[in-house]
């Protein structure tokens, strides 16, 4: 059976980061992802990324996945394992997985899981007829297929997906009816919230969707008003003609494989839903096991980049490559995030990650 040092499940910004880390560090790397190419979510990204020069400011998602991708291309310590679902995960640290439709297995010295985020979804009336999409649908479409989902959306959920997405849909020549948002308040960076205010698109507060209108395809949804509970208030009902309705309510970490691993999961909303305990390092209470990313806390990509080279790097570390400058790297790595949760706005962040600290044993 083939053996890695490390087996990376997922090629999104932290699957790819933690692949790079750990083949610098001097250790094989197998990373394995079910699509084409690795990239995740960053292939959809057209917008440039805030923060630091460490952070890659100014940068697209779209030409960072270029960068990461040539480097792992140029790295012959690393084995990319395309259109490859994994099935299990063994206390053995046996993998199970499917390649191009053939089985097979393998073993690990360290394992890390960064299988990222499924998207949150709405019930409500007529919620499947043609023309409701999640937001990384619509961001497929566009940005991956030159797609136009429709010609009038409107974009439920005011975070920074919501807004992002309809600035995206703007420029691709939709016309956004409104954002909608549950919310007292909206969720998104003030700046992406100002760029769809100028195009004249309303923004509209503790509002929500009631039902979809149509008979086979959308042509108008009927939304209402709600109240500091999050109920809906009678009355308050109105029609708007719309031909797409976007959803962008969140993301729910993918910790199946987590579960499967054997490492304690715990319910955590501000970082997104079910997640793994583990300490600064990252190494979850499954020995040797690592996470990354969205799949272990519902963030930015800059976020998910910086985890996946701190995973990446303690587990060249725990495999015997424990040099001085190893360590004194992936310190650099820890600051480097703890300075981007810093602040308000990565409280909600903070405070989630206390609940799952990892404690260590006497």
């Amino acid at each position: 059976m083939k053996f890695s040092d490390v087996v990376i499940i997922g090629g999104g910004p932290a699957g790819m980061s933690a692949a790079l880390a750990a083949a610098e560090a001097g250790v094989r790397v197998t990373m394995m992802d079910r699509f084409s190419e690795p990239g995740g979510q960053l292939v959809k990204q057209t917008h440039r990324f805030f923060g630091s020069e460490h952070e890659r400011a100014g940068t697209r998602g779209i030409e960072i996945v270029e960068i990461l991708r040539k480097q792992i291309e140029e790295n012959p310590l690393i084995e990319v394992k395309k259109n490859t679902d994994v099935l299990g995960i063994y206390s053995d640290r046996v993998i199970t997985f499917e390649e191009d439709h053939v089985y097979g297995r393998m073993t690990a010295g360290k394992i890390i899981i960064a299988t990222g985020a499924s998207e949150k979804m709405l019930q409500f009336e007529n919620n499947d007829l043609p023309g409701v999409y999640g937001a990384g649908a619509v961001q497929t479409l566009m940005n991956v297929y030159g797609i136009q989902p429709g010609q009038r959306v409107l974009m439920i959920g005011a975070g920074n997906i919501g807004l992002i997405v309809s600035y995206q849909l703007l420029q691709a020549g939709a016309q956004v009816a409104a954002i909608v948002e549950a919310a007292p308040r909206i969720g998104g960076y003030k700046v992406h919230a100002s760029k769809v205010r100028r195009f004249g698109v309303p923004i509209y507060t503790k509002t929500t969707i009631k039902a979809a209108l149509g008979d086979h395809r959308v042509t108008g949804a009927v939304l209402a008003d709600m109240d500091d509970k999050f109920q809906i208030i009678p009355g308050t009902e109105r029609e708007i003609e719309v031909d797409t309705i976007c959803i962008a309510v969140g993301l729910a970490p993918l910790s199946e494989l987590l579960v499967h691993s054997g490492a304690e999961m715990h319910y955590v909303p501000q970082l997104g839903g079910f997640v793994p305990v583990r300490d600064e390092y990252l190494e979850t209470t499954a020995p040797g096991v690592y996470v990354a990313g969205d799949v272990s806390c519902i963030e930015e990509a800059t976020a998910a980049m910086l985890e996946g080279s701190i995973a990446g790097v303690s587990a060249a570390i725990a495999s015997g490559m424990n040099r001085p400058e190893l360590i004194a790297k992936r310190e650099e790595f820890v600051e480097q995030l703890a300075i981007l949760r810093s602040g308000a706005a990565g409280k909600k962040i903070r405070d989630g990650l206390k609940l799952i600290a990892r404690r260590e044993q006497n």
